[in-house]
């Protein structure tokens, strides 16, 4: 166990160094990787929306759609991406909010994202643009997956109401809560399979919540299933948060390379 004298009391690092260790890695990876990322313009309309694609585009193969977090595309993304594409799969980087309009702090950030919360039919149609830009770089249409953090998450979910032409959704800490103003819907068949991971910590999600998403997948006769993770917080994958847990981040991605593995090879 090594040790270090602070303020005259000897402290054990190890732990720590560890954690900071991993996460110097994955960030270090996520730089490197993101150069190989190759952006893609496209539009919705006049908006003009920039996403990002893994090196391997052009091959036919299983494809990723990443969701980003409420900031828009980060590193966060970029290192799934890197991962996805050892893994054989193609990997793109949805935009959803646009060219001039990434938040530039919580506050704007919360805004714009509870804008397409609220508005679903704009998120989801945001989010079957990107999957055709996936398709158009090579991933074979019915070997396709989505995968989202935080507000990305709420996108994946909303994939699989939308029914949009996906086999699987995976939720990574996302918000499970509908809006409360969205209008009550019909519950048919979600044919889409899912995979939600949720910290068990995670103070943005209530009872009721968790309980109407339960719900609302046994009503829709969803193949479902949802992962909590101990001793995790809200952002507990992303390297760069005070909520990072490693060794649950470990155990999550690996559920997820799992579940794709499943549904897509």
């Amino acid at each position: 166990m090594n040790t270090k004298i602070i303020n005259g009391k000897l402290v054990k690092i190890k732990s720590t160094l560890k954690s900071i260790s991993l996460a110097t890695v994955l960030l270090t990876s996520a730089t490197v990787f993101s150069q190989n990322l190759k952006p893609v313009s496209y539009q919705d309309g006049s908006q003009k929306l920039n996403g990002l694609v893994t090196s391997n585009a052009g091959k036919k193969l299983p494809g990723v759609l990443i969701l980003p977090a409420w900031k828009g595309i980060d590193d966060e993304a970029k290192a799934a991406a890197a991962d996805l594409e050892k893994q054989g799969y193609i990997a793109f980087i949805a935009d959803i909010y646009g060219e001039g309009n990434i938040p530039t702090d919580n506050a704007s950030a919360a805004k714009t994202a509870g804008f397409y919360k609220k508005d679903y039919a704009a998120y989801q149609k945001r989010i079957s643009l990107a999957l055709e830009q996936l398709k158009k770089n090579g991933a074979v249409s019915d070997k396709i997956a989505v995968i989202g953090y935080c507000f990305g998450g709420t996108g994946a979910l909303e994939s699989a109401r939308g029914k949009l032409p996906v086999a699987g959704v995976v939720s990574i800490h996302g918000s499970i809560g509908k809006d409360q103003t969205r209008p009550n819907e019909t519950i048919s068949t979600i044919s889409t399979k899912i995979l939600v991971e949720n910290p068990a910590e995670d103070k943005s999600v209530t009872p009721e919540d968790y309980n109407n998403l339960v719900k609302e997948m046994n009503d829709g006769k969803a193949d479902w299933q949802i992962i909590t993770y101990a001793n995790s917080k809200h952002t507990f994958t992303d390297p760069k948060s005070a909520d990072y847990n490693p060794v649950m981040a470990k155990r999550a991605w690996n559920h997820t390379l799992l579940f794709l593995k499943e549904i897509l090879k």
